[in-house]
């Protein structure tokens, strides 16, 4: 098989096989890429048998400076080292040498940031904004009614625009399938059911089974990139920080619950993470919310008696 087809075959599994986003596609598919020029490994024996110090020389071009751009950070060089041992995995059996024990490579530690949620009345009034911004009614009842599902679903951007006309009319609660095919239950409140049937009342363009049901201005299939344009500009019009994005509206959804009383089982549930590490960080966003709290609230910590 030449470069090419070995590439066509790792993005058919990584779309087939493990469901990933179109995005994670890209990203893997160009790892894969980087790793075969670089080493000069141009079939599944070949990439089997790369070796530690090997795959430590590629990611360490990766991370050193080059013609004058900057070289990868940390974080990246995670996000790279985890493609190359998902590629390097694919390689081994593809080859028949699953068996093969695979070289160990240790990324660089990640110091994970928290979330940054926006309170409760910001996330209305950002609702609210997009709503009145916007050019046409039916547009703004669009944007109103992403951002409701973002913040009063918890759901993702892409999880949002998944939605199709199969799935109206919507009730109380809705099947959504999130990261590697995962499906999980959400219920939805009745303010975001409302918000949906106005959108669809005044949308312009048919709405039918078997594709998404928020449209663009022209007719396709509205984009992620048409959502984060669209809170960046509310975001701005409101004075909110720039960490204000559609996806802070998620860490709303679960911080505010957690803070409400909801368990982490019932959270992870909610979110659709795979394991509850993911849904433990925000259990130090709630600490961090009530640490702000008291310092603005606490009379000491005014500089009052």
């Amino acid at each position: 098989m030449s470069a090419p087809d070995l590439l066509e075959a790792w993005g058919e599994y990584l779309v087939h096989g493990l469901g990933r986003s179109p995005h994670t596609v890209r990203a893997y598919l160009a790892t894969a890429a980087r790793v075969m020029a670089a080493t000069g490994a141009d079939d599944w024996a070949a990439l089997a048998a790369l070796d530690v110090a090997g795959l430590r020389v590629f990611i360490a071009s990766r991370r050193a400076a080059n013609n004058g751009d900057a070289g990868i950070g940390n974080a990246s060089a995670a996000r790279e080292l985890s493609a190359l041992k998902a590629f390097l995995t694919f390689a081994r059996e593809q080859s028949g040498a699953a068996s093969v024990t695979p070289p160990r490579l240790r990324g660089p530690r990640i110091r994970k940031g928290l979330p940054r949620p926006v309170s409760p009345d910001d996330a209305v009034a950002l609702a609210v904004m997009v709503e009145e911004d916007a050019s046409q009614p039916w547009i703004g009842a669009r944007d109103r009614a992403v951002l409701l599902l973002l913040y009063g679903a918890g759901l993702r951007i892409a999880e949002a625009l998944f939605i199709t006309g199969a799935m109206l009319p919507l009730g109380e609660t809705l099947l959504v399938t999130g990261k590697g095919n995962k499906q999980r239950v959400v219920p939805l409140l009745p303010l975001v059911r409302e918000g949906v049937a106005a959108y669809l009342a005044l949308c312009p363009w048919p709405i039918s089974r078997d594709a998404p049901i928020f449209r663009g201005a022209k007719g396709g299939v509205l984009n992620q990139g048409m959502v984060q344009k669209v809170m960046a500009s509310a975001r701005r019009a409101l004075g909110l920080p720039a960490t204000a994005t559609p996806h802070a509206l998620r860490h709303s959804f679960a911080t505010h619950l957690l803070g409400a009383g909801a368990d982490l089982r019932s959270l992870q549930e909610l979110l659709g993470h795979a394991s509850l590490g993911s849904t433990q960080i925000y259990t130090r966003v709630d600490a961090a919310t009530l640490l702000d709290t008291y310092r603005n609230a606490h009379p000491r910590e005014r500089g009052q008696d």
